[in-house]
């Protein structure tokens, strides 16, 4: 209806020789994330940045906490087929559609924000690629903290582990965790705390943000800093809704979210820290992972690398370009 009225308030400003000014375009953007996670602050940080740097020309409303009624592992098709028309995709959930948006995932592939950095310089044109296959464009990446391991009972080896009914959220950690001798049951974020509360499950593997989001401490009691992988979300538009915005509005767009990715990095950063004192405050015990479980895991997980890259040989030229760099540093 709006595509109509545009038209014929076009047509009528050449009837009559006048020039109409630019209509506004109004947006949802769906996030599976709650309201206070830092990842909804980013969005909503950039929602505001938007309607300044168009002049209200595009407004943007932010729906967290899966307010629409989509699905984080939906996203890369839900802004494809324009049911939302800019969202946040969660890279590794998609790895069903798009197998090498997992790269990410590669147990102990990267080993800090620093290398993840690095590594991004080589992965962000492969996810520009898919989105580009999927109708739509990146606007901005933003990484997790690296996540860990909440669990009710103490665990110093994988033994303690073995068994334990563990919330995966990827192809590639449930790979992981079945690989560790734990139970792996992939959710989806919002399915996480109800089976907590049931007792579906006995742990879960996220970052200590969502740990905090989910107020773990309600039913778990230990938290494991493993980073043993790594995710990042994107905030990608469809291009149908891109292409039908101004020249001018889509270069403002582009510049605010070139500026304000770094600054969502360092959030992120930031979040960490904040979010694991938030949990021993309320009572989480925040556990060093011993070497020797460390190292149990990274040897129980060392085949996922070369799996990978027999699934996607695609990944092979992405992972050698980041090799080289952390080799020339």
């Amino acid at each position: 209806m709006m595509n109509c009225c545009k038209s014929a308030l076009g047509a009528l400003a050449i009837a009559v020789g006048t020039v109409l000014p630019a209509l506004a375009e109004d947006w949802d953007m769906p996030l599976p994330w709650p309201d206070g996670n830092f990842h909804t602050k980013n969005a909503m940080t950039f929602a505001e940045e938007v309607a300044k740097v168009t002049e209200g020309r595009v407004n943007i409303t932010v729906h967290p906490g899966g307010s629409l009624g989509f699905k984080g592992p939906e996203m890369l098709g839900v802004i494809r087929d324009g049911l939302a028309p800019i969202g946040d995709v969660y890279l590794s959930q998609q790895v069903g559609e798009e197998p090498i948006l997992g790269i990410e995932s590669i147990p102990y592939l990267v080993s800090g924000y620093d290398e993840l950095r690095d590594l991004h310089e080589h992965f962000r044109p492969v996810v520009e690629e898919v989105a580009a296959r999927h109708n739509q464009k990146v606007l901005y990446i933003v990484p997790w903290p690296a996540p860990g391991i909440f669990t009710k009972n103490e665990a110093s080896t994988l033994d303690d582990l073995s068994g334990i009914k563990i919330r995966t959220y990827s192809k590639s950690t449930t790979e992981l965790f079945d690989a560790i001798g734990m139970t792996a049951v992939q959710l989806p974020w919002g399915e996480v705390v109800p089976s907590l509360a049931a007792g579906t499950i006995d742990g879960v593997t996220t970052s200590a943000s969502s740990g905090v989001d989910g107020k773990f401490w309600e039913f778990l009691n230990y938290f494991y800093p493993t980073g043993h992988v790594w995710s990042s979300d994107a905030i990608t538009v469809n291009l149908d809704a891109w292409n039908g915005l101004s020249e001018e509005d889509r270069a403002a767009i582009e510049e605010a979210a070139a500026r304000l990715e770094p600054e969502f990095w360092e959030v992120s950063r930031a979040e960490d820290a904040a979010k694991m004192k938030v949990l021993a405050d309320n009572g989480m015990n925040i556990v060093e992972v011993s070497q020797e479980m460390l190292a149990e895991m990274k040897a129980a997980t060392e085949a996922q690398r070369a799996a990978f890259l027999e699934q996607i040989p695609a990944a092979k030229a992405t992972l050698d370009a980041f090799d080289a760099a952390k080799s020339g540093n």
